[in-house]
């Protein structure tokens, strides 16, 4: 790596901004290389030309699925092996540095190299960071708690690069005692030392998700110039014990409650309590009324608010700003709150790239970002 990122004030710059990509055999792109500044990116073609699909190379850039949550063998080129590649060449606070990531040959799993060195995938939490909105994310607010959770966690991952492995490890536990319950007869003392392991991690996954939102509420709270003030919250059980009780507490509820709820669970085939049925809430805070209770574009107008606020929070506490991947994001926005997401974008430390069907949309940004038109499978500057 070369020396730290600095600011035109002489410190360290928490931006990540991709410098190149580079695609291989990913959706419809056989081969692709772009490069960009560090400046706004904003992709503009027809419906179907490859825009998200440039966006979701980069969210393989950042631990997880990426933000269509696709298996490792469609995101390959339906005509080829199923094998894919995404490269990056990138700015971060410590400098530049190549990332690379892809679908291992003959596995449904993903390889990771920083640097031209193998690193295992949870890597990818300490040296980089991806948030996104997505047109199916417009119903976030109306659906089921579990897009909700997906959302959460995503945010606590950016401010906290621990979350992925504790969730993980939860989930892990989680799926052991499931498989054990489902099996019958399975040896009391084993179950148990699942079902501590739940309890640990549970509670540890609430907890940073916890403080996480104490973090953003109070950022939403003010509201970002024309984008709705919102306040956040959580509901479910262990939370409501963490705020009793206070932790050690907390996991001793959710062991006894474990125990106890063994046969209901393996009537369900699934545990039917612990973090993974909490909620994300959130309000509309100038009118008080759940976000889900509010029209279209109010609705979008929340969710860009709070995404916003995770950039400056993240970027404030962990000193690493989040790629924002923004899809369609400008459709439900007025020209009021277009002109004031530009502005946003423009002075946040956090590289935006951004996707459309009319240019026109994005003309106020000007100078302050690139454009680059998209029309089957290639990308040129606009």
């Amino acid at each position: 790596m070369t020396g730290p990122a600095e600011s035109a004030a002489g410190r360290v710059s928490p931006r990540l901004a991709v410098r190149r990509l580079v695609l291989t055999d990913f959706r419809c792109y056989a081969r692709l290389r772009l490069e960009t500044d560090p400046r706004p990116v904003v992709l503009t073609g027809l419906n179907g030309a490859g825009k998200t699909n440039l966006l979701e190379a980069l969210s393989f850039l950042a631990p997880g699925r990426g933000l269509r949550r696709a298996s490792l063998a469609e995101v390959g080129r339906r005509d080829g092996s199923g094998e894919w590649a995404v490269a990056a060449v990138l700015d971060g606070p410590s400098g530049r540095f190549d990332l690379g990531t892809g679908r291992e040959k003959g596995a449904e799993r993903r390889a990771v190299r920083l640097d031209g060195t193998g690193v295992k995938p949870g890597r990818l939490a300490e040296v980089a960071s991806a948030l996104w909105l997505t047109p199916a994310m417009d119903r976030l607010f109306t659906e089921g708690a579990s897009g909700r959770r997906r959302f959460l966690d995503r945010l606590v991952l950016g401010q906290d690069a621990g979350h992925a492995s504790r969730s993980a490890a939860y989930e892990h536990a989680m799926r052991e005692r499931t498989r054990l319950l489902r099996a019958g007869g399975a040896d009391p003392s084993w179950l148990a030392a699942l079902e501590d392991g739940m309890a640990r991690h549970g509670v540890a996954v609430a907890m940073a998700r916890r403080m996480a939102v104490e973090r953003l509420d109070a950022a939403c709270r003010q509201g970002i110039g024309p984008f709705p003030a919102a306040r956040l919250g959580l509901e479910g059980e262990v939370e409501g014990w963490l705020d009793a009780d206070g932790p050690e507490a907390a996991e001793d509820r959710l062991r006894g409650a474990l125990l106890r709820a063994r046969a209901r669970d393996e009537a369900a085939g699934t545990a039917t309590q612990g973090p993974h049925r909490s909620d994300f809430t959130v309000r509309h805070a100038g009118k008080d009324l759940p976000a889900g209770e509010c029209s279209t574009g109010e609705q979008k107008a929340v969710l860009v608010s709070i995404v916003l606020a995770q950039a400056r929070v993240q970027t404030a506490g962990r000193g690493l700003a989040p790629l924002l991947l923004l899809d369609e994001v400008v459709a439900h926005l007025d020209e009021t709150r277009r002109a004031a997401l530009f502005d946003e974008l423009s002075g946040l430390e956090a590289q935006s790239w951004m996707t459309g069907t009319d240019a026109l949309l994005f003309a106020g940004f000007g100078a302050r970002a690139q454009f680059f038109a998209v029309a089957d499978a290639t990308v040129a500057a606009a």
